[in-house]
């Protein structure tokens, strides 16, 4: 049963990358993101603010150690400062945990404007290789546009997709399929 539902939503897949229907809208859904944050007044560094009249929790800065800001709260992994993000099975869709950690992403990179990044989308095992593909690049697509939405300029990302070639857990189960359903961000100066 499970071959078979993979093997239909391949062919699906397939059929509508090879354009044999009409377009339609991009499958990646997920809540609105909240307001970026503003500069306050003071032009201060960190200086972000946001709207009075929503309440957002208690505010989690990152730390500045040595000049190493963020480094150690954000921490990636092969020396990225900013962390992974994690998708639930066959989905791309932003969990608030996600978007929590792509909006601390986001006032890093708003910090450090030479900064560029590289949302790579990646997969676990399962499926085929076009599926894994074409759901990574949806993966990395939605962490992209929720950067977007927090105000970190396009021209400083790029997208792409590893589907399930780059597994940063090589085995063969549940816990190593939950680690490789992942947006990875790759900083360069």
């Amino acid at each position: 049963m499970r071959r078979a539902c993979c093997f239909a939503l391949s062919a699906a897949l397939a059929a509508s990358l090879l354009g044999c229907g009409p377009k339609r809208p991009s499958a990646v859904r997920h809540d609105p993101p909240p307001p970026p944050p503003v500069e306050d007044a003071s032009g201060q560094e960190g200086g972000l603010t946001r709207p009075d009249d929503v309440d957002w929790g208690p505010d989690i800065e990152p730390v500045d150690r040595g000049g190493t800001l963020d480094q150690e709260f954000l921490g990636g992994p092969e020396g990225s400062p900013l962390a992974d993000i994690y998708f639930e099975y066959d989905r791309a869709t932003l969990t608030p945990e996600a978007q929590k950690t792509l909006e601390h992403h986001a006032r890093w990179l708003l910090r450090h404007p030479e900064a560029r990044a590289v949302v790579e989308g990646h997969c676990d095992e399962r499926g085929t290789v076009e599926y894994n593909l074409a759901l990574g690049d949806q993966r990395a697509r939605a962490a992209m546009e929720y950067l977007l939405s927090l105000g970190v300029a396009g021209d400083r990302m790029t997208v792409v997709s590893y589907g399930k070639e780059r597994p940063v857990d090589p085995a063969s189960d549940v816990a190593a399929w939950a680690k490789n359903r992942r947006a990875h961000f790759a900083i360069s100066p």
